[in-house]
């Protein structure tokens, strides 16, 4: 079925938040370089102190989830995960300064909010599908960051349905997830649109349920602990979303209702 005659079914569309609607990574690394200048460690470069802390994220990021106790907190709030992550990169730099990570925690959460920007294309596509479906937000992350960052970006009006990893108690690509967005559209699954960056977060579970999906690739979505500095690349092998694209707007055409 070519994209036409998929999207063409579509009742009702769900997002994903950071790199497809606003530059989530842009803003990471803006505010980091902005914390590292504010409260610099002596004999490091703001180069270096933005490595280290790729580096730390690295190891720090994946595991996450498998720490309860430090995963329920971080469901509720980022702040102890993220202060962490800058105490781990102090110490990285043979640095023990409790003080210095808290600084830097509270800095790196001000300043990335204050570079956060929602993407043009983000804008011309959610006043364009808005009132013509039902929208839905789907993100992954802590309650209070994720519901900081709708209102930042001034989105929340759009939406009629939001899911925040945090809220939930879990997060993609578990299927409670998609259950609980379709249910609340009344939606089979062939009438879901799913738009994510993320092929394992945001594509793979929404095909594996049966939505539609748009797979938006982002030159700029690129974390600061990268090592090739290019985006996530797209498989050679297995079921492929209804639509890869690098603009939102090139799904609109497709869109029918």
């Amino acid at each position: 079925m070519n994209p036409h005659d998929r999207l063409s079914h579509v009742k009702a569309i769900y997002f994903d938040l950071d790199d497809t609607l606003c530059g989530y990574w842009n803003a990471s690394k803006a505010g980091l370089r902005k914390t590292f200048e504010l409260h610099p460690v002596v004999g490091k470069s703001t180069d270096e102190l933005v490595e280290a802390w790729g580096h730390v994220f690295q190891k720090f990021s994946p595991g996450l989830k498998d720490n309860r106790d430090l995963y329920e907190s971080y469901l509720t709030s980022g702040k102890e995960t993220r202060t962490l992550q800058m105490r781990y990169t102090l110490e990285h730099l043979g640095v023990s300064d409790a003080d210095h990570a808290e600084r830097w925690s509270e800095c790196y959460m001000e300043q990335r909010d204050a570079h956060l920007v929602l993407f043009d294309d983000a804008k011309q596509v959610l006043d364009s599908l808005k009132g013509r479906y039902p929208l839905g937000l789907i993100t992954n992350g802590p309650a209070d960051i994720q519901n900081q960052e709708v209102d930042t970006l001034g989105i929340r009006s759009y939406f009629d349905n939001i899911y925040i990893e945090g809220e939930m108690r879990v997060g993609k690509p578990h299927m409670e997830v998609f259950e609980r967005a379709a249910l609340a559209v009344h939606c089979a699954p062939d009438e879901l649109l799913m738009v994510g960056n993320s092929f394992g977060h945001d594509i793979t579970p929404a095909m594996e349920f049966g939505w539609a999906t748009v797979w938006i690739r982002r030159d700029s979505d690129v974390p600061p602990s990268s090592k090739s500095g290019l985006p996530e690349p797209v498989p050679t092998e297995g079921p492929m979303p209804t639509m890869i694209v690098s603009s939102l707007i090139e799904m609109l055409p497709f869109l029918n209702r």
